[in-house]
């Protein structure tokens, strides 16, 4: 797997939207020079929509952020690997991780049990299968100092989501130089910040909800009354909003922190929407 660079985009759309579209839209955003798409995996054939992004595409990195490890058995997750580089060629990269407990527990009460064990676990069951899916072609979702370590020893590194620039830096000391370091940063290209809140208070407040995120960013320094009302100050460090200049700062600063590469999530007024258009200005500042 070739180590990421640049600058990719995150999209629930790409993963969950209109399967036509989703390929056009990654043959551009391909030919617009992104390096690398990444898609959710909240249940569903996650696969077929990492087939259909690569099948459209030629060249770019098509990343799984993250494989929700409760919703596959790692023999198929294995097999799936192989099959997929085998037709589209060695550009894979299998972000892995436990999710959240309220969403696994959804439909099976107590099935989130220990992830730091789970994930573990599930790592040395893909590497006991006939053909294992490669060190160097998995990432894994990690927030705490353990599962940081995890993703250095039996990762090629993290793909950290919902993070500011300063959990990136703290992510590399704990990393190290080599394993590779992914964070996603959500953007929102408008300069009104009223208009910026109405898009994003509530997503923002969604994962609030999550202990997983709740709890890093308490760890990073924020108080339960800034998650509780989602403040400026919260907002601020999480979503970068404004103009073009506003987004690629926010970039830079996670790449001067120690990123290897960063994906853009791009939210819109319409979540059902695919922001072709802002992924279009964008481009022109960050690739």
């Amino acid at each position: 797997m070739p180590e990421l660079d640049g600058v990719g985009i995150w999209s629930s759309q790409l993963r969950y939207g209109d399967p036509a579209e989703a390929a056009e839209s990654a043959a551009e955003l391909e030919a617009l020079g992104y390096s690398a798409l990444w898609i959710p995996d909240v249940g569903g054939p996650v696969f077929d929509s990492v087939g259909n992004l690569m099948g459209a595409t030629d060249h770019l990195v098509v990343a799984t952020g993250i494989l929700n490890l409760w919703m596959h058995e790692p023999a198929d997750v294995a097999d799936a690997y192989h099959s997929l580089v085998g037709d589209h060629g060695d550009r894979f990269l299998m972000g892995i991780g436990v999710s959240h407990a309220p969403l696994v527990d959804a439909g099976d009460p107590g099935r989130y049990t220990k992830p730091l064990a789970s994930t573990r676990a599930f790592l040395d069951a893909i590497d006991a299968t006939e053909h294992p899916v490669p060190t160097d072609a998995r990432v894994l979702a990690a927030l705490g100092p353990k599962m940081l370590a995890l993703s250095a020893s039996r990762a090629n590194g993290s793909h950290p989501y919902l993070v500011t620039p300063e959990f990136t830096a703290g992510a590399r000391e704990a990393l190290g130089s080599e394993p590779q370091l992914l964070p996603e940063q959500t953007a929102i290209l408008t300069t009104d910040a009223d208009e910026a809140r109405r898009i994003g208070t509530e997503w923002l407040r969604a994962y609030l909800q999550l202990p997983n995120y709740a709890n890093n960013l308490l760890r990073s320094g924020f108080t339960e009354d800034d998650l509780t009302s989602v403040s400026d100050k919260l907002f601020d460090a999480i979503i970068a909003w404004g103009d073009e200049d506003a987004i690629v700062r926010r970039v830079h600063e996670h790449r001067d922190a120690g990123a290897n590469h960063v994906c853009v999530q791009v939210l819109d007024a319409d979540p059902q929407a695919f922001p072709r258009e802002q992924w279009r200005r964008l481009a022109s500042a960050l690739t």
